[in-house]
């Protein structure tokens, strides 16, 4: 299930962060041959991650401190996509946001104003913020009628300890109590993977998508009609693929099996 030659024939990569480059502060095997690879071989390459806590200036020193010395214009997070689709449906509108610094400047950015009163959008993403009061304020501004929108569908995301909450799981509790869905902008919403092929210049034929979950980055993918990798470093084992209705065209144990001959 993979062909390492026909996956790096590949003009453009796609590449998720979190349990495919690192888990928390570690650096996962073979991730800075990865991208030196990437470098060294001209290829467009995007870290695209629904993670919405942090910039892309801080997601390039973070990877800096780690060892990766990479652009900021290489990073593409659900934050900014969120930001871009709420300017695209609401522009100079008002957000009440749960989430941290990352995802509250994108808002700044695209024109948006704080507003825990009567706002056009409940915004919540990941983060140490998330509180009973916040959850609490979060409910009474939808019941108002703002409307609920999440960075992202992830349950749960991986760190060096284990598994933690993530925004899908932050959410929900926000959607039962008030009966409402949320709409969810990064992947595998197909808005996010077209951000990042406009972001790539670059055809979804020539694009693959590297990724360690199945429920986002592979369905992303085939949705999106983007090649689709695979990597068992992350929150994804071999045996949990046999679940799902769809299958990745690849599957890896990490990326460091792409550069090596």
């Amino acid at each position: 299930m993979k062909d390492l030659e026909h996956i790096r024939a590949k003009k453009s990569f796609i590449i998720d962060m979190d349990g495919v480059i690192y888990h928390g502060n570690r650096l996962l095997k073979g991730a800075l041959e990865f991208v030196d690879w990437l470098s060294v071989n001209g290829k467009g390459y995007l870290f695209l991650t629904n993670s919405s806590e942090r910039s892309p200036l801080e997601l390039a020193q973070k990877l800096s401190r780690l060892g990766i010395m990479v652009d900021p214009e290489h990073f593409y997070t659900s934050a900014l996509a969120t930001a871009s689709f709420l300017a695209s449906q609401r522009p100079g509108g008002s957000v009440y946001v749960i989430g941290e610094p990352g995802l509250i400047q994108a808002l700044y950015d695209a024109g948006f104003t704080m507003n825990n009163v009567n706002p056009d959008y409940v915004v919540v993403g990941e983060g140490r913020g998330y509180s009973v009061e916040a959850l609490e304020r979060a409910v009474k501004l939808v019941l108002g009628g703002a409307r609920l929108i999440g960075t992202n569908p992830d349950l749960s995301g991986p760190v060096e300890g284990g598994i933690v909450p993530a925004c899908g799981a932050l959410v929900a509790p926000i959607e039962l109590a008030t009966k409402n869905k949320a709409y969810f902008v990064g992947k595998p919403n197909p808005l996010m993977m077209r951000h990042g092929l406009r972001r790539l210049n670059s055809r979804r034929e020539d694009t693959v998508i590297v990724g360690d979950r199945m429920d986002t980055d592979i369905v992303a993918g085939i949705e999106s009609e983007i090649e689709t990798v695979l990597v068992l470093s992350g929150v994804t084992t071999l045996e949990e693929t046999g679940v799902y209705p769809y299958q990745p065209r690849h599957i890896l144990e990490g990326v460091f099996e792409i550069p090596n001959p």
